[in-house]
């Protein structure tokens, strides 16, 4: 199923962008596991445009309700199952828009595939709407890789040519996993986030959008979690990654760039470090032949500049059968980079908690 992910840990998101809600259902999880509902609630505010001058002015509280899976006393065994209910929704905003596909949405290719059947409003379960269940589904089986000491943290790494400083590739620390969490536009240098900001006001006052990377770490991941070829752990990652709306890249360690090094400039040394096996350097981002290594994963996603944008565009009248311009009325992220950036953590401890359940270490 589509929208389905995972193997062990099994998730499933449902709903749509201007229905009456979305929602998740988690099955896997083992009994009697506690969760705290207020670092989830954390989690998914940090996703919410509620108090971010830089999102959309559609502003949803994105509060859930859980419908199955937990009782007083932790989780019961059965599927954790949660429903989201949508807010602050202006259909009217599509009507002139139902048969004219917007440029770089899925409203062609979807319509020609679900016919009349298939409502644009809010680009339905294509959206980044979408996106407030993997949030709250990441946020809790992230506490259950906490608990085991791993830990997984992101910062904004660049906005158009505005570019933050890269993690530290060998020693990534908790501490500073732990502050970007708290802020409300995550990057490691203070001075290039305002230069973001720049760069994201002033493509919303010319009626624009603007893309950007995100920059993700996990530390103390056990060696040798994953498998050779098909279920290695880059492909299972990129399989999750890829679904989050908006993602067009994605790079590991030194990625594109390693193709500019010679194999003797590229290659990482092993050395001993306190009786442990580690490498001089994490060009290969934390992950050899499909397995971890030890090293901290490092990866880097890119997304699109945001669809929706008011400036006026060509398009088609599937109604007609004629040219048509567009312009998208709707309210929507300058950039969708801040606010996705929960999403990629989400969706690798999605993808890091089915891979150790599956091997016993989770």
């Amino acid at each position: 199923m589509s929208f389905s992910y995972g193997r062990k840990l099994r998730v499933t998101l449902f709903g749509s962008s201007h229905g009456s809600g979305v929602g998740m259902v988690l099955d896997g999880i083992p009994s009697g596991v506690l969760i705290d509902w207020e670092q989830v609630k954390v989690q998914m505010e940090r996703r919410s445009a509620v108090g971010k001058p830089y999102a959309t002015d559609r502003k949803e509280e994105d509060s859930f309700e859980i419908l199955s899976g937990w009782s007083q006393t932790g989780t019961d065994g059965g599927a954790l199952a949660a429903l989201i209910p949508n807010g602050d929704i202006r259909s009217k905003d599509y009507e002139e828009m139902l048969f004219i596909p917007r440029p770089m949405h899925a409203d062609y290719p979807a319509m020609v595939k679900y016919g009349t059947g298939y409502n644009p409003r809010g680009g339905s379960f294509f959206s980044g709407r979408m996106t407030a269940p993997l949030v709250l589904a990441g946020s809790i089986v992230r506490q259950l890789l906490e608990k085991k000491g791993i830990y997984i943290g992101a910062h904004i790494a660049s906005i158009a040519e505005v570019r933050d400083k890269n993690f530290p590739a060998l020693a990534l620390p908790q501490t500073l996993l732990r502050d970007l969490a708290t802020q409300s536009f995550p990057v490691i240098h203070q001075e290039a986030g305002l230069k973001m900001m720049e760069e994201i006001n002033r493509a919303k006052e010319n009626g624009d959008s603007v893309g950007g990377t995100v920059e993700c770490g996990i530390i103390n991941l056990p060696v040798g979690v994953g498998s050779p070829w098909f279920m290695g752990l880059e492909s299972q990652l990129s399989a999750i990654l890829f679904a989050i709306p908006g993602v067009k890249g994605l790079e590991f360690g030194s990625g594109f760039e390693g193709t500019k090094m010679l194999g003797s400039q590229h290659n990482d040394a092993y050395y001993l470090k306190d009786g442990m096996i580690r490498t001089k350097s994490n060009h290969h981002g934390g992950i050899l032949g499909g397995l971890s290594t030890g090293m901290p994963l490092l990866f880097r996603v890119a997304f699109k500049p945001t669809a929706s944008i008011a400036k006026e565009q060509d398009s088609i009248n599937m109604h007609k059968g004629e040219e048509c311009k567009v312009s998208v009325t709707g309210r929507h992220d300058p950039c969708i980079v801040p606010r996705a950036l929960i999403c990629v953590e989400s969706a690798v401890a999605i993808a890091l908690a089915d891979e150790l359940m599956i091997e016993g270490l989770l």
